[in-house]
């Protein structure tokens, strides 16, 4: 009987936030990206009784312009531009297998290079600072319907039977914001997921349900687009503090508590620059047999 093809893979995951990584940096359990057709792949190996279990797949590549290059993909095998949880576990996998020894990487992202600064104990990243870069608000930038040069802060959009005042934040990615007194599970699975689609947004979006419980703290549970509900969201939170911080709501520093863990999030006001710091943390280890 011919064996089948395998994939080495690493699950990893910050804050609860779960992906199946792979490398495609020619070490000796490197994947040969020729032979593998990615979005098929994320969507294989991410379902969670099939395949390894994720909430998508990230491949760490070399890059030209950077220390290093990040692509990934959702579960459902869109790839996605950024993912803020992701960046601080491939920070991790770089450092902790020895690809690089630098407390700094550079690491290049579809929506431009991250800076990631790892902090080290014994040898070991135990955590890792993301700077996210700028945040935007303007309608053509996110991209949100509208005029391009107008900004979406509070509008009323409707999802079934009742509507939401929407604030739209890009990270590299679209989301929207809804602040709430209280998060149920019906805002999520319910009318999370109507509004990712909703025709607001020409590539769909992130849909944020946002608790403020005082001006440094805030609880937060995300819809995301292609993966549904994941237990935390790196550019969702970095875009509910930016939300929250607009309308008056929040300070600059704000401890974000997610279903999977806890994120730091700080704006700086002079840069404009949202820095994310969190946990990473390998998962398991193994050979992913393709179908």
């Amino acid at each position: 009987m011919p064996e089948k093809k395998r994939i080495f893979f690493t699950k990893m995951q910050g804050a609860g936030n779960d992906y199946v990584y792979i490398d495609a940096l020619g070490s000796p359990t490197s994947v040969n990206l020729r032979e593998v057709n990615l979005p098929d792949l994320a969507t294989k190996i991410s379902d969670r009784h099939f395949g390894v279990g994720g909430d998508g797949l990230i491949v760490i590549m070399p890059s030209v312009d950077a220390d290093f290059r990040m692509r990934m993909f959702n579960a459902d095998g869109s790839e996605a531009q950024m993912c803020g949880n992701a960046t601080r576990c491939v920070a991790k996998y770089l450092h902790d297998k020895g690809f690089t020894d630098k407390t700094r990487i550079y690491l290049q992202t579809l929506c431009g290079i991250k800076i990631l600064d790892l902090d080290i104990e014994d040898g070991e990243t135990r955590s890792v600072t993301v700077d996210m870069g700028r945040s935007y608000m303007k309608r053509g930038e996110i991209p949100a319907a509208g005029d391009p040069d107008d900004i979406m802060v509070d509008q009323k959009v409707k999802a079934d039977d009742s509507d939401f005042a929407i604030t739209a934040v890009g990270m590299g990615n679209p989301h929207g914001v809804i602040f709430v007194d209280d998060i149920t599970d019906k805002h999520i699975h319910h009318y999370g997921k109507i509004l990712e689609t909703s025709e607001v947004w020409p590539e769909k979006a992130n849909i944020e349900f946002v608790k403020v419980v005082d001006r440094h703290h805030i609880e937060m549970r995300v819809w995301e687009r292609g993966s549904g509900e994941t237990l935390a969201c790196g550019t969702g939170s970095c875009a509910s503090v930016v939300a929250a911080n607009y309308k008056g709501l929040t300070g600059e520093d704000v401890e974000v508590s997610l279903l999977g863990g806890k994120l730091n999030i700080h704006i700086d006001k002079e840069s404009g620059h949202v820095f994310m710091h969190g946990p990473a943390e390998f998962v398991a280890e193994g050979w992913y047999y393709m179908k």
